[in-house]
């Protein structure tokens, strides 16, 4: 049986089903359909030379890769590769054609450091270093049963507090942007981002498939958003806050955790069964607030980096 590397056809449903399939199967723990994973391609600025890789066997995907340049860095030069392969079709060669594929196109396009996330483990890891990446930071992916554990009660609001929802602020979403670009900014990362630009926040971001305004929690001191919880959920039971955080005007004052509380005590009354998030191994203040949540770990990766030249 031989195993090809091809680029994606978006155009053909079972290749974005399949691509979604291996990620989902990969990381169980991360929220992505077929839709969404078509709004992201439809959606990719041309100047991140974007490349989505399918290893395929026997007309099956049993592998992909994310290959692009990271045009949003005021740092020139770097790419990832993220490469996963479906569990019971490893040792296959999948994953080094895809990776050989993968640094080839990026070369091409000028890329001289690559940064690539591997779950944490033993072979894994030995696959990464075998092709000269070494290990950096780590993250965790965390897990909150939401069907049978029992969340934080709803506390009184501290005066000059009111919690709203994403979908209040539909006609006008900048403010949201506006915090999700200072939190974003401060969040820990071995790459600097320029989160600036609100049209492209608007079609990544407020009109993603899985984004849910109405699970979105949001807390508005003085005016203004303070502090919130982003909200996505793959369509079943399953859902998950990509970005909680506050204004650092706002900060220390428990907001971020209030809006939280809000946001999963409303996916559980919606029927969401599981909630899932994920936290920087250095960020711990929100470590913190995770584990007062109940959340458990259930996963780490590892970014590893190549120099390449």
């Amino acid at each position: 049986m031989t195993v090809i590397v091809r680029d994606l056809a978006p155009e053909v449903r079972a290749d974005i089903e399949g691509f979604a399939r291996v990620r989902h199967l990969a990381l169980p723990f991360f929220l992505v359909t077929p839709d969404s994973l078509a709004h992201d391609l439809a959606h990719i600025r041309p100047e991140a030379h974007y490349r989505p890789l399918v290893a395929e066997e026997d007309g099956e995907v049993i592998g992909t890769a994310q290959v692009g340049l990271v045009h949003d860095s005021p740092e020139a030069g770097l790419g990832y590769v993220n490469v996963y392969v479906h569990p019971e079709r490893t040792r296959r060669g999948a994953g080094a054609l895809l990776v050989r594929a993968a640094e080839e196109h990026l070369t091409a396009h000028g890329a001289t450091k690559l940064f690539a996330w591997v779950l944490d483990e033993p072979g894994n890891r030995v696959f990464a270093e075998r092709h000269g990446y070494h290990g950096s930071r780590s993250a965790h992916f965390l897990r909150l049963d939401l069907a049978n554990g029992d969340l934080p009660p709803l506390g009184a609001l501290p005066p000059g507090v009111e919690l709203r929802t994403g979908a209040d602020f539909a006609d006008d979403p900048r403010p949201l942007f506006e915090l999700d670009s200072e939190t974003m900014s401060d969040e820990p990362s071995d790459i600097a981002y320029e989160f600036t630009d609100y049209e492209a926040w608007l079609a990544e971001t407020w009109y993603h498939p899985l984004f849910s305004p109405e699970l979105t929690s949001v807390a508005v001191a003085d005016g203004r958003p303070a502090a919130f919880s982003m909200a996505r959920t793959d369509g079943g039971t399953r859902y998950g806050t990509v970005m909680t955080g506050t204004a650092r005007a706002f900060r220390g004052r428990g907001l971020a955790k209030l809006a939280k509380n809000d946001s999963l005590h409303r996916a559980r009354a919606a029927g969401f069964t599981q909630a899932f998030t994920g936290n920087d191994t250095g960020n711990d203040p929100m470590i913190a607030i995770n584990k007062w949540f109940g959340y458990e770990i259930c996963a780490t990766e590892v970014r590893y980096v190549r120099e390449l030249g």
